[in-house]
């Protein structure tokens, strides 16, 4: 099958991205012609080396800008001979829609973030592809007929931006809690913060780790300033990849208020973390309902902190989450995200382009 992926940009630190070149690795490796049309970015030299070919198509929301783009994508489309075009994100599906529309190439859109509301014009999709059971459940809220919904669990485990990995734990702080993720409100740091703070008056010995950037960082240093545990929280800003910092840690905290189906949880699994997350949207299923992690109620740091306690007060329990966290692990692999995918795409391709698809 002849697979075209578009996005706005293949830089690192997007979990959008991230998802779709994980996505376009694999069906390359499956054996797929594959194609990842951006703006182009960090990951193009590992989807080369990948056999993924690139293609530049500016994604900058400008009128004149977006036109030439237009034709642009519809040149690449008819001469690439796309089987099936997947878009992922909000400006590449109002791009794609018409051009697949008018060449009769099914449009497959995946809702990344359902919470942010131009994610209804996802619904432009021949398919829309859910990351996870809640962001399934919203969308039909919001008017995409079940008939089109797909859902495709997210999961990291196996992906190529991962291949040549430090897997060597780094030295934290025992017992250390690990945060790994953006620095904005919707993540819900705050709640941590006052959670720890609670957690160290009993646990003195505990330290806390945030591994991550954003445009809260300051803020969120000076709150944690003015706190008891002041000395015992690290901020260390971005890892390109922080893998070894998770395999390093004992318990890894989600604090999200919204988080369709953060990859991170699965990156943290695979590290075999003690790991506790909010009950919102997508962060259950990829818990396994709460066998295979904690899960507390989201913007609750009492809630949070009895758990961190807990687990503190008892090293066994943190041996027994971080064996609970292996449950049905092998789930989270980017194979079955592959599969997965090829299956929504082999349901909307007609009859007709099935055939076609199988000849080439």
């Amino acid at each position: 099958m002849r697979i075209l992926h578009i996005l706005n940009h293949t830089n690192r630190l997007n979990g959008h991205v991230h998802a779709a070149v994980d996505l376009a690795c694999a069906q390359g490796k499956l054996g797929h012609s594959v194609c990842v049309a951006s703006g182009g970015g960090d990951f193009d030299a590992l989807l080369h080396r990948n056999n993924v070919e690139t293609v530049v198509i500016d994604h900058h929301r400008k009128p004149v800008n977006l036109l030439k783009s237009s034709l642009a994508l519809r040149s690449h489309v008819a001469a690439w001979k796309a089987d099936i075009v997947h878009a992922h994100m909000m400006t590449s599906a109002v791009l794609a829609w018409p051009i697949c529309k008018f060449a009769g190439i099914p449009l497959i859109t995946t809702v990344h973030n359902e919470f942010e509301k131009s994610a209804i014009l996802m619904g432009l999709g021949t398919r829309v592809i859910a990351v996870s059971g809640a962001v399934g459940a919203s969308m039909r809220k919001r008017g995409i007929p079940a008939s089109k919904l797909r859902v495709v669990l997210n999961g990291t485990i196996g992906s190529m931006r991962f291949e040549d990995r430090n897997r060597v734990p780094v030295a934290l702080h025992a017992p250390s809690i690990l945060y790994v993720g953006g620095l904005h409100p919707r993540k819900g740091l705050p709640d941590l913060f006052k959670a720890f703070d609670i957690a160290y008056a009993q646990h003195p010995e505990a330290r806390l780790y945030v591994v991550g950037e954003g445009p809260f960082r300051k803020t969120y240093e000076e709150m944690v300033g003015q706190m008891d545990c002041a000395t015992a929280v690290s901020f260390l800003g971005a890892k390109e990849d922080p893998f070894a910092w998770m395999a390093g840690a004992d318990i890894f905290v989600l604090p999200s208020h919204a988080d369709p189906a953060p990859l991170v949880l699965s990156e943290a699994r695979e590290a075999r973390c003690a790991v506790i997350g909010t009950s919102v949207d997508g962060i259950p299923q990829l818990l396994e309902g709460g066998a295979a992690g904690i899960l507390v109620p989201p913007e609750d740091p009492g809630a949070l902190a009895a758990v961190l306690c807990d687990l503190l007060d008892s090293p066994a329990r943190i041996e027994e989450w971080k064996d609970k966290s292996q449950l049905r692990i092998e789930h989270l692999t980017i194979d079955r995200v592959a599969r997965e995918t090829m299956d929504v795409y082999g349901a909307a391709l007609s009859p007709i382009s099935k055939t076609a698809a199988a000849a080439a």
